[in-house]
């Protein structure tokens, strides 16, 4: 993709140039095409034409030109009203793509059938998920890990959840226990009102998005430029199951969290010592918390002070002997059957 410039390629997905042409009739014939083949064709990554195979990241397999006309018209209708004559051409350019693809192996991948997709880039994974919020009437429910969540973050999905809450849809959100040290959480809570309910972990598993218990959303690598949008039923509900006990085991926002019945050690601090008395390095310690490396130093800094040990193996040895080497119990709470509940809704 080095060195492409858009204006090289100034068409859309109606008239592709040659090279391209011949790239995506390939892909159908053969069901998929080395990445590598895209390379000097990079227009057919950004129309949507072709995308990453979930099985090989090496291939990439070619939407059904269905799919990607059905998507392409919807557009040319909303911006260009003036464009009839490009529907026309639209439809035969793509109806002879499809003649290509026939039975050819491979095929089972295409986009709009797919139980898994792969959505690369953020524009691509920002599209589906408005696409499913859209298409959303009952039910949210979403993993947040990391640490406070920043306006930004919480702003760049506020359209979705404010048109979620105006259809009546219900939304349960799971964070990390330090989250609730953000002001930017409990201003959006407070926007939300009843529509939204949150509970927070010590840990919480990567982020997640299930919409109405038929899609949902997972990253793909680590730093969140790609995604997987799943369908499949029996992933799916996997996914739910781990959410519930999840919740279960979770601390509604409005209550407090668990008193560790040792004085001078915060609930933080002896999450971070069941940690340590696994063996974990301060780095991935602050990552599984959502907090940051110098923060988790400090608590531990405070931790041997309140513990009076002197070196690490010490410290280690005192966790244990006080009990500390093992989480918190869980709490129960109002309702921890799974089912939402009046005590883990918001701040109003």
């Amino acid at each position: 993709m080095t060195g492409h410039r858009t204006d090289e390629h100034p068409h859309g997905a109606d008239r592709l140039c040659e090279a391209a042409d011949r790239v995506y009739s390939r892909a159908v014939r053969r069901g998929r095409v080395p990445r590598h083949d895209a390379d000097h064709v990079p227009c057919l990554l950004e129309l949507g034409l072709l995308h990453p195979d979930p099985d090989d990241m090496d291939w990439l397999v070619p939407t059904s030109p269905q799919e990607v006309m059905t998507r392409l018209l919807r557009g040319v209708y909303d911006e260009i009203s003036a464009s009839h004559r490009r529907v026309g051409s639209a439809v035969a350019a793509f109806d002879r793509y499809a003649g290509l693809g026939g039975g050819a192996p491979g095929a089972h991948h295409g986009e709009g059938t797919s139980a898994l997709r792969v959505l690369d880039g953020p524009s691509r994974i920002q599209a589906a998920l408005d696409e499913a919020t859209e298409a959303c009437t009952t039910e949210v429910l979403t993993v947040q890990p990391g640490g406070i969540r920043r306006e930004h973050e919480l702003s760049e999905g506020l359209h979705r959840a404010l048109a979620l809450r105006g259809r009546g849809v219900r939304m349960r959100d799971l964070y990390n226990h330090v989250a609730r040290h953000g002001q930017g959480l409990l201003n959006y809570l407070e926007l939300m009102g009843d529509a939204v309910e949150a509970r927070t972990l010590d840990e919480v598993i990567d982020r997640l998005i299930l919409f109405d218990r038929t899609v949902a959303f997972v990253p793909a690598n680590a730093d969140r430029t790609m995604a997987l949008e799943l369908r499949h039923p029996g992933l799916v509900a996997y996914l739910v199951t781990v959410f519930e006990r999840l919740w279960r085991l979770a601390v509604p926002l409005t209550a407090p969290l668990p008193d560790t019945r040792i004085e001078g050690i915060s609930h933080r601090e002896q999450s971070i010592a069941a940690l340590l008395a696994e063996g974990h390095q301060d780095a991935v310690i602050a990552e599984r918390l959502g907090i940051s490396v110098r923060t988790c130093r400090a608590h531990i800094a405070r931790l041997s002070e309140t513990l009076g040990a002197a070196s690490r193996t010490q410290l280690g040895v005192r966790i244990a002997q006080v009990g500390l080497n093992g989480p918190a119990g869980p709490l129960s709470f109002p309702g921890q059957s799974g089912q939402p509940d009046q005590e883990s809704r918001t701040v109003r």
